[in-house]
């Protein structure tokens, strides 16, 4: 198991808007916290609303779009983790007792905020979409492990679980730190465009990689990368 000594700063919960927690610590049902020492640059979301099992309510994706707002104008920011602080749990998807009490309209935009959204999918997880059940529209398919998924490839890693219970949040936190020293903004823009160019025709894709590029170019950090390689010693980028 990879051990790294950092410090933990404490978490700081967000205001929640609208009805009270239903039993998160704190109040908030999304909490942050930056991570200190080697590990400056990592911050971590922790989603937690136990008694919903991390449910996607009103009040949760509210908190969690908040908190993803702000980080995104914090250039500090350089690797992102969600965490959940349900022990087994990642995240249960909807919350269907709240969605009954929606009207369509409501449900409509609900979903909506939803879909910009991501998630990931914990070890030792069940993975499916499971919407049938409930009535709703699905994607298709039936429940999976996270073995199954991996084989699949729609997750991109599955790790046995450990004594702690926190073996997929130590493999995110691996692989944060492989992020964490590369430039941040040629990161930013190399996501863009895999993201975009998968989506598109290879002409297209070409030309997407190249406004990517190009973006990148007046950036101190190109310089400092070629600086550094130059010089023989490691790059200290600063995200511009």
């Amino acid at each position: 198991m990879l051990r790294v000594l950092c410090l933990l700063r404490p978490w700081r919960p967000l205001r929640a808007r609208g009805c009270a927690s239903d039993g998160a610590v704190g109040g908030s049902e999304i909490q942050v916290r930056a991570l200190a020492g080697p590990d400056q640059g990592i911050t971590e979301i922790l989603m937690n609303r136990p008694s919903a099992r991390n449910a996607l309510g009103n009040v949760f994706v509210s908190e969690l779009l908040e908190s993803l707002a702000q980080l995104r104008e914090d250039w500090q920011v350089r690797v992102l983790l969600f965490r959940s602080g349900v022990k087994g749990v990642f995240c249960a998807g909807a919350d269907l007792k709240e969605r009954e009490q929606m009207s369509e309209a409501e449900v409509g935009v609900f979903v909506q905020r939803l879909r910009g959204l991501m998630n990931d999918i914990a070890s030792s997880a069940i993975m499916g979409l499971i919407e049938t059940t409930r009535g709703l529209l699905p994607g298709a398919g039936r429940r999976l492990s996270g073995t199954e998924a991996h084989a699949l490839g729609l997750v991109n890693h599955a790790v046995a679980q450990n004594e702690e219970g926190d073996a997929a949040y130590q493999r995110a936190r691996a692989l944060a730190q492989e992020i964490l020293p590369q430039a941040p903004i040629a990161v930013r823009l190399g996501k863009v465009a895999i993201d975009r160019g998968m989506e598109v025709d290879i002409a297209s894709g070409m030309a997407i990689e190249g406004m990517c590029y190009a973006q990148n170019i007046p950036t101190r950090d190109r310089l400092e990368g070629m600086a550094a390689f130059r010089e023989k010693r490691p790059p200290k980028f600063v995200g511009k």
